[in-house]
């Protein structure tokens, strides 16, 4: 199953802190070795299969602290846009349709980024069971719902609005069916995990629309589904630190958000169109991803015509190599191949899978 195929559908009981799921790992799984759960990152400083180097990361807490500091002052030098692209429908199978702005030719990786899409699908497209490892895969529902069931036991259903943050760590097998009839909308992020968190143990982080933190100020909505924005922070953890925003604009409005220096970062339009970058800068409209240099302090937008909807996206990179196939996203080819002999062998994270069945 590859990246245009995939998203993630993994429930979680609610909680009270802002309505969110607690991080639930999966029950059953072997303990992992304090080594594979801490084990030393890496310094590859080469480029990978799909990979674009980035600068090595540094400790969360310090990832934490770049965030707070960036909060204390407007930006001051916003970034320049690289590159922007139109992001076209394609067809893929019987009723499933993607628009993919990461992991396509013009942009085949953007570290930590491996694939972001939006997609659409309806009866009789559906994912049967198929495993994954290496990297969290995260969805966010637009329109419908989609209904889930992982070898666990999970199962259920996100709908509009809702997001899951799954970490697939060292193994995880589920299945992804249409929540309902007619058409449902969503995107797939997969977020590359560094080398020391290939292997930890699988969990799911749920939000619903309801009680996603949102902020408004001066025309601007965000809704922060994770990260910090506007002041407020989104209660989902991240293995690999990173930002994901949903803002809407009203026409003429400005958003100035900071950014961490060295993170990745890029944009992919919804509806309406705005600006980015310096003032004078072509607009982008629908459906088309803008990526941003890394000299600057943050990502200054501003609204056209009837405003915009758009996604804002920034992560640490890992600067590691990747290895991609399929469902596995590692750092070489001789971990792809682990990863697959210890599917087909039911092992390392694959126990559950011996005997099991979502009966889709």
């Amino acid at each position: 199953m590859s990246a245009a195929a995939c998203v993630p559908f993994c429930p979680s009981p609610a909680s009270s802190r802002h309505g969110a799921g607690p991080i639930v790992d999966v029950a059953g799984l072997p303990p992992a070795t304090e080594a594979e759960e801490h084990g030393a990152g890496r310094d590859l400083l080469e480029f990978g299969v799909n990979g674009v180097i980035g600068a090595n990361s540094d400790s969360d807490d310090a990832a934490a602290a770049e965030i707070d500091d960036e909060e204390e002052h407007s930006v001051r030098r916003p970034r320049a846009v690289v590159q922007k692209f139109m992001c076209e429908r394609k067809a893929v199978g019987d009723g499933f349709a993607l628009r993919r702005s990461i992991g396509r030719p013009e942009l085949q990786s953007l570290d930590p980024f491996i694939s972001l899409d939006e997609f659409e699908f309806s009866r009789p497209a559906g994912f049967t069971d198929h495993p994954h490892r290496g990297f969290e895969n995260v969805t966010y529902m637009l329109e419908g719902g989609l209904s889930y069931h992982d070898f666990s036991g999970h199962k259920g259903t996100i709908n509009t609005g809702d997001v899951q943050w799954m970490t697939a760590g060292r193994g995880v097998v589920h299945a992804e069916m249409p929540g309902g009839e007619g058409v449902q909308r969503g995107l797939n992020l997969w977020l590359n995990l560094s080398s020391k968190d290939k292997m930890v143990a699988p969990r799911y982080q749920e939000l619903r629309s309801r009680d996603i933190p949102t902020a408004e100020k001066d025309g601007v909505s965000v809704k922060v589904i994770a990260g910090e924005a506007l002041g407020a922070r989104s209660p989902i953890q991240t293995r690999t630190p990173a930002m994901w925003l949903d803002v809407t604009m009203r026409p003429g409005a400005r958003l100035r958000q900071p950014v961490p220096a060295g993170w990745s970062a890029c944009a992919y339009v919804l509806d309406g169109e705005a600006s980015f970058g310096q003032p004078g800068d072509e607009a982008a409209g629908a459906h088309h991803c803008v990526v941003f240099g890394n000299d600057g302090d943050g990502v200054d937008v501003r609204s056209e015509g009837a405003g915009a909807r758009f996604l804002l996206l920034a992560a640490r990179p890992h600067g590691e190599a990747v290895a991609l196939d399929g469902p596995f996203v590692m750092n070489t080819s001789e971990e792809v191949q682990q990863a697959r002999e210890d599917y087909l062998n039911r092992r390392n994270g694959f126990e559950m899978a011996a005997g099991w069945t979502s009966g889709q």
